[in-house]
């Protein structure tokens, strides 16, 4: 899961965050350290406060995922997706550094863990290590290469990069593989926006419109056009 961080700059947005774990959360309630009582639990096996921990992160309860995930790492857990998941929850407050460290543990347990390169990648991105990040998408693009969403988030950070036309490739191709990628059509206009080919980002954001008719960015996007 993935915070969106969108930068709004005369009158345009930057391409979006596309986040890669299934489930929306608040970070409220968490921000600072993250501590867990000596008697938070009493004494269940690590698989079930594993099980739990994904419950508590599925229904959007992070402080309790935050102490679960915190308290298997701390006693000596080898899961990847505990690892990665914690390292997702580390990077919606703000600890880059720790949050880089969880992801790269994830990849060591399971070299094939596509999200977790994925992950990591929006990680190096938001330390403004963008060639990092894209080494890191293109890595889990190796290991799953029909990911929509690891095409799209490539595609982001080529656009960061300035490599404008292959971002737009990568976007086209999140959209072959998932027609109806609301977010790869909107932030594929903003690409073809920074090409100078205002027509056909037009299009594209009212295809994503089209999909997700409360697409508020889309909308503003696709006002932006029509007004510059």
């Amino acid at each position: 899961m993935i915070d969106n961080s969108n930068q709004e700059s005369e009158g345009k947005k930057k391409v979006t965050e596309i986040k890669t774990f299934p489930v929306p959360f608040s970070v409220e309630g968490i921000k600072g350290s993250i501590t867990i009582s000596s008697n938070t639990f009493s004494n269940p096996s690590t698989e079930k406060i594993i099980y739990q921990a994904f419950k508590f992160h599925s229904q959007g309860n992070i402080p309790e995922a935050a102490k679960c995930y915190e308290y298997c790492i701390n006693n000596g857990c080898n899961n990847h997706s505990v690892y990665s998941n914690y390292g997702i929850i580390l990077r919606g407050v703000g600890e880059l550094q720790k949050a880089e460290i969880c992801q790269r543990k994830a990849i060591q347990i399971k070299p094939d863990y596509a999200e977790a390169y994925s992950n990591l990648g929006n990680i190096l991105r938001d330390l403004g290590k963008l060639e990092d990040a894209e080494l890191s998408y293109r890595k889990g693009i190796q290991i799953l290469p029909n990911s929509a969403q690891a095409y799209s988030n490539l595609g982001i950070i080529l656009n960061d990069l300035g490599k404008l036309h292959e971002a737009e490739i990568c976007q086209r191709k999140a959209i072959q593989i998932k027609p109806d990628y609301a977010k790869a059509y909107s932030n594929l206009g903003l690409i073809l926006s920074d090409l100078g080919k205002s027509e056909e980002a037009e299009f594209s954001y009212r295809k994503a419109i089209k999909i997700n008719p409360d697409y508020t960015e889309a909308h503003h996007n696709l006002g932006n056009i029509l007004k510059y």
